[in-house]
């Protein structure tokens, strides 16, 4: 099987200070393409960087460029120009992570809804894919993602934590679905379980979202309380569990959907190459 982790938060330091063990670690668990998240202009500057770095084939290492809405204050006069320069690099793939935070509200609503329709309006114009951040602002996410949804080729709603009404909304619009291991959470991710089977095949994908999200029904544990990519075959299992699937058939369909949406190349098993 292989996987594709389209949510790893590389950049952090918990990750970035052991970044060639975790790929190791991650490509020996059959993830074998990630994307790496950019939350604002400097970590993004970072995860393209650590890109460049880390894969010298420009085949398994991806990037997003965009800025989150906790730090959608930052938002400025220069930033759509700074980010365009960003997107412009092939290895960065989507514009994001960007949309709404209504839950922590780490900068005014405002800020935010300026920033992601400042955001939007790129991807339009360089016709990218969007990856979203939305919590507690399903409704005004789906007001402003209406008006110019149809000049977008595609947005993924990362890291998919609402109610059945959100996300028949989402679909409504097209979107593609993140999972991640929110799902193995027995406290506060079971109201999922149902909902999984409504998600098409050709718009649902996986995600660690590491280091954070560690799967709660993951044994044995790390000792370090850390979620990192090879632990994406968790939230695998879980979800082909309550689709009612193969883990085999969901890992190549999410496969095949992570690899449309980010235009990703198709990678040959290292058995297969040797064979």
């Amino acid at each position: 099987m292989q996987l594709i982790d389209i949510a790893v938060n590389l950049t952090h330091p918990s990750l970035a200070s052991q970044a060639e063990a975790l790929l190791e670690r991650a490509y020996a668990a059959g993830v074998c393409q990630m994307v790496l998240t950019g939350t604002s202009l400097t970590e993004s500057e970072a995860s393209l960087a650590l890109c460049r770095q880390l894969d010298a084939s420009g085949e398994r290492l991806f990037s997003t460029a965009g800025v989150h809405p906790h730090d959608a204050s930052s938002w400025n006069n220069a930033s759509s120009a700074a980010l365009k320069a960003l997107l412009a690099e092939p290895a960065v793939r989507a514009v994001g992570e960007c949309g709404l935070d209504f839950d922590r509200d780490f900068s005014p609503r405002p800020a935010q809804e300026k920033a992601l329709e400042q955001q939007l309006a790129l991807a339009v114009e360089l016709n990218m894919p969007v990856f979203l951040h939305e919590r507690s602002a399903s409704q005004r996410m789906l007001e402003i993602l209406r008006d110019c949804r149809d000049q977008l080729p595609a947005a993924v709603v990362h890291c998919f934590t609402g109610e059945r009404s959100a996300l028949y909304a989402y679909l409504d619009l097209d979107l593609h679905i993140g999972i991640t291991g929110w799902v193995c959470d027995e406290r506060r991710g079971t109201h999922l379980h149902p909902l999984l089977k409504d998600i098409p095949g050709d718009r649902l994908m996986l995600e660690t979202d590491a280091p954070f999200l560690l799967p709660r029904s993951l044994r044995p544990k790390p000792k370090s309380g850390r979620n990192e990519p090879a632990f994406l075959g968790e939230v695998l299992r879980e979800v082909a569990l309550h689709r009612g699937q193969s883990e085999q058939a969901l890992a190549a369909q999410t496969t095949a959907c992570a690899r449309a949406f980010f235009d990703m190349p198709a990678i040959l098993d290292e058995a297969v190459q040797e064979f």
